[in-house]
């Protein structure tokens, strides 16, 4: 009976080995697909002087290096929490900034994007004025300092709480480790609240503003104002999908102390809904809506197929 029992015990460690397998399979087959379209976007990107001096190309490009970067780091996090591997404290603080940050930089840059299609319909007169090279630079910059504001909130309590001998220890990698109190955690989840307030406020004031132009518009500005709406309403869409990932933590919590195995598989579906999906509509948007993108797109895969082939 012992025996059994046994036998029983090991074959449920077994299977529950073979799935966490396969859900880590399946996560990285979806990462490496939207790593992959992401990377022929940016080099696309960087094929014609148009897209490089054109403000909403620009922003774009933001947005794809961002969702890249972040896809390929928390990949990597997942990986390391799947199999209890530790690093340095340290190198944790270092990743963990990044992913703080540029989890924050793809809204605030769809914000902007959104901007720039109201300036674009509502103000077409001063519209080259206002979206210039230079001034998308400076907007490029103010984005980054804005997401920056989370991560300095968090680290600047860690930091001055932390003793020198913490950085040399190693440790599963994580947002949640330099969380030591409980107001930080609702400080955090305030920040992101009122960012993402903000936010929604812009995206609903360009969308209704878009809308009246584009009821009054006729021909080819009607065509024009139509397809700036449809853009800010997936915008407002991807941004729905950024601020229920800030929720995904609390719910997680909560399953933790319920059912194991169903905070298993809802931290996965989370991950794979509420992380990968937003940053690959970036893709769909832009890279594959827009007529002029597109063609360049459909231009050099099979200029990169071939220097693949050449390389290889």
């Amino acid at each position: 009976m012992a025996d059994n029992n046994s036998l029983d015990s090991y074959l449920l460690i077994y299977l529950e080995v073979q799935k966490d397998s396969q859900v880590i399979l399946i996560v990285q087959i979806l990462v490496a697909v939207f790593l992959y379209i992401n990377l022929l976007l940016i080099i696309t990107f960087f094929q014609k002087e148009c897209f490089y001096t054109t403000t909403r190309y620009m922003l774009f490009a933001v947005t794809l290096l961002s969702d890249s970067l972040l896809l390929f780091l928390t990949d990597i996090l997942v990986i390391f929490t799947q199999f209890l591997i530790t690093i340095q404290v340290w190198l944790c603080v270092i990743i963990c900034i990044v992913v703080l940050l540029y989890r924050t930089v793809t809204p605030v840059t769809l914000t902007a994007m959104t901007l720039e299609r109201y300036v674009a319909v509502c103000m077409p007169l001063r519209h080259g004025e206002l979206c210039s090279t230079r001034n998308t630079i400076n907007c490029i910059l103010i984005i980054h300092a804005l997401s920056s504001v989370p991560s300095i909130f968090i680290f600047s309590t860690f930091f001055g709480s932390a003793s020198l001998k913490l950085y040399t220890q190693y440790h599963i990698c994580s947002v949640e480790i330099f969380m030591i109190h409980l107001w930080q955690q609702h400080l955090r989840s305030a920040i992101y609240q009122l960012q993402f307030l903000i936010m929604c406020i812009i995206l609903v004031f360009c969308y209704v503003k878009i809308m009246k132009v584009a009821k009054a518009a006729s021909g080819e500005d009607k065509q024009s104002s139509r397809k700036g709406l449809r853009t800010v309403a997936l915008h407002g869409f991807q941004l729905l999908l950024c601020l229920i990932q800030l929720w995904c933590p609390f719910i997680e919590a909560a399953l933790f102390h319920i059912n194991f195995t169903l905070f298993y598989n809802i931290r996965y579906f989370n991950y794979i809904i509420f992380n990968l999906t937003p940053r690959c509509m970036s893709s769909l948007i832009y890279g594959f809506r827009d007529d002029k993108y597109f063609l360049a797109l459909k231009h050099n895969v099979p200029f990169i197929f071939q220097c693949v082939k050449t390389n290889v």
